[in-house]
């Protein structure tokens, strides 16, 4: 039975999409590093897609190389040791901190890392609720990437380009960071893990 965090999950992005069993090696690998009750949506629900490829729940073995790039100068490496457990279409990664089990957000479009950070070397008192909270409230609206004119991109990316795949990502050419516009005409589908590569090395 699903707890009241998942169903709202549910309840804004509709059933999954997409479903990968994960392995008992898996759950086994992240006990005491993630949440316990992400572990048991993984072992219920699966690593799933939702939204048709909107948002990702995922596995975060296939993230470390890029997420590692990304933090690198930051400072934040040194902080906690952190595990990317969801993405958007976007090539948004929400990473948790086994230490301190706080949430960190990659806005590899946007440019940046977001986080609280008064709040990373604070140790987390109730990560089960903590990650549950982050996934209930994820919404169309808050995983939506807005266009230059503050409308939101993503029903119309779906239309024009089909969904993302698991090794996909929406993104614009040219890049943002180096004075691409944000609208439609400029969108394109591209693999994930190099174009975060590409904007890593260009963001520096």
């Amino acid at each position: 039975m699903r707890d009241e965090f998942f169903q709202a999950l549910i309840d804004n992005l509709g059933e999954a999409c997409s479903r990968r069993e994960v392995p008992a090696s898996s759950i086994d690998k992240y006990r005491s590093i993630l949440p316990e009750a992400l572990l048991g949506y993984w072992r219920d629900e699966g690593w799933c897609s939702y939204a048709d490829g909107l948002f990702w729940i995922v596995d975060p073995d296939a993230y470390k190389a890029t997420l590692d790039m990304w933090l690198q100068g930051s400072g934040l490496a040194e902080i906690d040791n952190y595990h990317v457990i969801a993405r958007d279409a976007f090539g948004s990664l929400y990473a948790w901190g086994e230490r301190y089990q706080r949430k960190i957000t990659v806005s590899s479009l946007a440019g940046g890392i977001v986080a609280l950070k008064n709040q990373l070397h604070k140790p987390n008192p109730q990560p089960d609720r903590s990650v549950g909270i982050f996934l209930g409230s994820s919404t169309r609206e808050s995983l939506d990437f807005e266009d230059n004119q503050g409308k939101p991109l993503f029903q119309r990316a779906l239309a024009k380009l089909g969904p993302v795949g698991e090794d996909e990502m929406y993104a614009f050419e040219p890049a943002l960071c180096i004075g691409g516009k944000a609208d439609l005409e400029h969108l394109v589908k591209l693999n994930m893990d190099v174009h975060l590569m590409i904007l890593d090395q260009l963001r520096r």
